[in-house]
């Protein structure tokens, strides 16, 4: 049987920017997407600290470093400066599950980050 487990998560990323006017998705600094070994246009689940906001929308990479940007219908889920978790999920079988340790990433004030 195949479950879904937690992949990666980014723990506590501030918002740097907001768009409302943008096809939407959750941009991501491609230096990030890659320490915790997330990809391109990948589904995942955020929640916002600071309101409770949950919803789900798919991962854009951008270049500039440091980036957390709310993008379309999800900017209007959270503004600059706050807090939120991205969730992304893998399927597997159980047997692997039991070993899986997702990449977890911390991060701080100014959205540097350090692995858990």
């Amino acid at each position: 049987m195949l479950i879904n487990v937690l992949k990666a998560k980014l723990h506590g990323c501030r918002v740097t920017e907001a768009e409302v006017e943008y096809m939407g998705s959750l941009a991501v600094s491609e230096d990030i997407m890659q320490a915790a070994g997330m990809m391109p246009y990948e589904l995942v689940m955020c929640a916002n600290f600071e309101n409770g906001e949950r919803w789900t929308t798919y991962l854009i990479p951008t270049k500039k470093p440091g980036v957390i940007g709310l993008n379309g219908p999800a900017a209007m889920k959270g503004k600059v400066g706050d807090r939120i978790i991205a969730m992304s999920f893998a399927l597997m079988d159980e047997s692997d599950a039991q070993f899986h340790q997702p990449r977890v990433l911390i991060f701080n004030r100014d959205n540097s980050f350090r692995a858990k």
